[in-house]
């Protein structure tokens, strides 16, 4: 089953989680694998995204989706995991090239040093003219390097933004993703994605605090095999048996990560009614119904002339923008 741990290091100021999807993260490949699945690199970048996101999310507490996404000119063109308040997740990617065994992130999204990874939290309940929160990194380094691995780019970019030190080992096979996150807690002051900063004192601590350079320097002889075969009892015991640590209850089954996707058919109506009238009914003149098969789960829409007719006739009981497919 999968679960999270949340736990604190007792009189330091550092916090870490550590997350094991396993049934949640077969769901994902097995509904993917039916309209066709990824070469094994693919795979492995999607489920070390996806076990990031339900830590970016546990981590910060958003009443809303985090989406976090990979894109560029290489191969895989776009990569996504999403989590929600609950802890569901899903994920996708769209592949346009060849794949190789061995690629890592350059090889797979940064082919010209042109890919971005992106933070999008959309909030749950949106104020009138709010938008959704949304932060942009290269994936590059501070010296423009490229980074080979996503939890790099995730550390440079919650360093960015929340100006504190963050520590990622993350690792995927075909039956787990796991992740484990540490973090420096703000002595003043608080951060957030959206990039409220903490006080300038605290700023003036980043990479300075002995206590979790300590932790971070046990965290980081975690090997990703390691990650993937042990539970996380005995990982926390091997890696931090001498420190004293607070380990909360773990979220699982209802309350912990799980596979779940927001798609609809009102959603899908939404996104056939911004195609327009004429270009829905040519496609249900050449193939007699307009089929639209969500690239998360795999479950196919199909509309017919009828459906298409009601979809476009006004005041039919039609989702609010904001639920639409994007």
């Amino acid at each position: 089953m999968s679960e999270l741990h949340k736990f604190l290091f007792d009189g330091l100021p550092v916090r870490g989680m550590l997350v094991r999807l396993t049934d949640a993260w077969q769901e994902i490949q097995q509904r993917r694998e039916a309209a066709g699945g990824f070469p094994p690199a693919v795979w492995q970048l999607l489920g070390e995204m996806t076990a990031a996101s339900v830590l970016m999310q546990a981590n910060i507490k958003f009443n809303g989706s985090l989406i976090l996404q990979i894109f560029g000119d290489g191969p895989v063109k776009l990569a996504v995991a999403e989590a929600q308040p609950d802890l569901s997740v899903r994920a996708t990617a769209k592949v346009v090239g060849p794949v190789q065994l061995t690629d890592e992130l350059p090889a797979l999204v940064n082919v010209h040093g042109k890919g971005r990874c992106a933070i999008t939290l959309d909030p749950k309940e949106r104020l009138p003219g709010q938008t959704p929160y949304q932060g942009v990194v290269p994936l590059h380094g501070d010296r423009h390097e490229p980074l080979q691995r996503i939890e790099q780019v995730l550390e440079h970019y919650m360093l960015q933004s929340e100006q504190l030190d963050t520590k990622l080992v993350l690792a995927a096979n075909d039956k787990v993703a796991a992740g484990l996150l540490i973090q420096r807690l703000p002595v003043t002051g608080e951060g957030n994605l959206s990039g409220q900063s903490g006080s300038t004192a605290n700023e003036d601590e980043i990479g300075r605090n002995e206590d979790y350079n300590r932790i971070v320097h046990l965290a980081s002889t975690l090997s990703g095999e390691e990650l993937l075969m042990l539970d996380p009892q005995t990982i926390l015991h091997r890696l931090f048996w001498e420190e004293k640590l607070l380990v909360f209850p773990p979220a699982e089954g209802a309350t912990g990560p799980r596979f779940a996707c927001t798609c609809s058919r009102e959603r899908v109506a939404g996104m056939l009614r911004s195609l327009g009238r004429e270009e829905v009914d040519s496609i249900i003149t050449d193939l007699g119904e307009a089929e639209v098969a969500c690239d998360f789960c795999g479950q196919a829409y199909r509309f017919d002339a009828v459906d298409a007719a009601d979809v476009f006739t006004p005041g039919a009981d039609h989702p609010p923008a904001s639920e639409r497919l994007q």
